[in-house]
């Protein structure tokens, strides 16, 4: 490797372990990124097509069909990608990363809404949803999304795993120097969700709005302008961090580049514990509807942004390592 000042070019010493599958955990981590894939995919084109009026701000429940189908279409998006991913880290079990990938997020979603829903009924609320309408949403998951994620993963993982500019890895990981504190995870991951969160906290108070205080929501164009925003700031401030991160000769990336972004979803769920205030609730369920609905919102969020990092970082490192010559 070309000499150079350690601070500056300490992530050329690193080449031999970068692309080292992420520990612990690496089948849940390619579910992460095919569920946040599937997520994003959903939340671009509803946003876009919102933004256009083909989705009326007056018929709300347009929105939340528009929604559960194109999340349900995507599907084929996350089998794909979490397959592939997996099989790039050297795994075995496929149909158990599928498996995961089909019923971990939307079983955790789909439990609490039951639960929700049961809780609604017997206080004769008339947010309660009707049988026949949550037979309908077992139908388009068991029906379209657990076939078309199985579908998406048997075509990922036959594809030729991802290719890195490093020839090969080092037999025994490289020792991690210890690291200063401003470069620890904890650190790291907390003040990477700050910028994120400033670029669409004034957005999201107009949308919790639009969500629990029954105003209605028109500017969507307005909405998909600030989600470009809160994607390039995800990108762009995890990719800082992961630099100084490989400069500091750690090369454990994968899972940080995640959680720094992922982060995100942190702030916007202490923001949404300080509107409750603005509420005036006076019953307990109403504190569990909306804490219940809110964290499903974060969980979501949380794997939304923090494949946006992920990728962001992915691209870097290949970008910045096919770049050097190493002998």
């Amino acid at each position: 490797v070309q000499t150079c000042a350690l601070p500056i070019c300490g992530w050329k010493l690193v080449h031999g372990d970068v692309f080292r599958a992420p520990t612990p955990a690496p089948m849940m981590f390619a579910v992460f990124i095919g569920t946040g894939l599937q997520l994003l995919c959903m939340a671009v084109i509803t946003i876009g097509f919102a933004a256009v009026g083909f989705l009326s701000p007056a018929n709300r429940g347009s929105l939340v069909i528009a929604v559960l189908v194109l999340y349900v279409m995507m599907g084929a998006v996350a089998g794909y990608s979490s397959a592939r991913l997996y099989k790039t880290f050297k795994g075995k079990e496929w149909q158990k990363c599928t498996m995961y990938t089909a019923f971990l997020f939307p079983g955790i979603c789909f439990l609490v809404f039951v639960g929700f829903n049961i809780i609604l009924s017997f206080y004769h609320s008339t947010a309660a949803i009707p049988m026949l309408s949550l037979v309908a949403l077992v139908a388009l998951w068991f029906g379209i999304s657990v076939p078309l994620i199985f579908l998406g993963a048997f075509f990922g993982y036959k594809q030729e795993p991802m290719k890195y500019p490093t020839k090969q890895l080092n037999v025994i990981p490289k020792h991690i120097p210890e690291q200063p504190w401003y470069l620890g995870t904890t650190f790291t991951v907390l003040v990477g969700g700050i910028l994120p969160f400033g670029a669409c906290f004034v957005e999201l108070f107009f949308i919790l709005s639009s969500m629990w205080m029954d105003q209605y929501y028109y500017v969507f164009g307005f909405t998909g302008l600030v989600f470009v925003i809160l994607v390039a700031t995800c990108c762009e401030i995890t990719i800082v961090l992961c630099y100084f991160q490989l400069c500091s000769e750690n090369h454990r990336w994968w899972w940080r580049s995640f959680l720094t972004s992922g982060s995100t979803a942190f702030y916007v769920f202490a923001y949404s514990v300080d509107y409750f205030r603005r509420l005036g609730a006076d019953e307990w369920f109403t504190y569990v509807l909306y804490f219940g609905y809110m964290f499903l919102i974060c969980v979501g969020l949380f794997l939304l942004t923090g494949t946006c990092g992920f990728l962001a970082c992915l691209w870097f490192t290949k970008k910045i390592y096919a770049s050097i010559k190493v002998d």
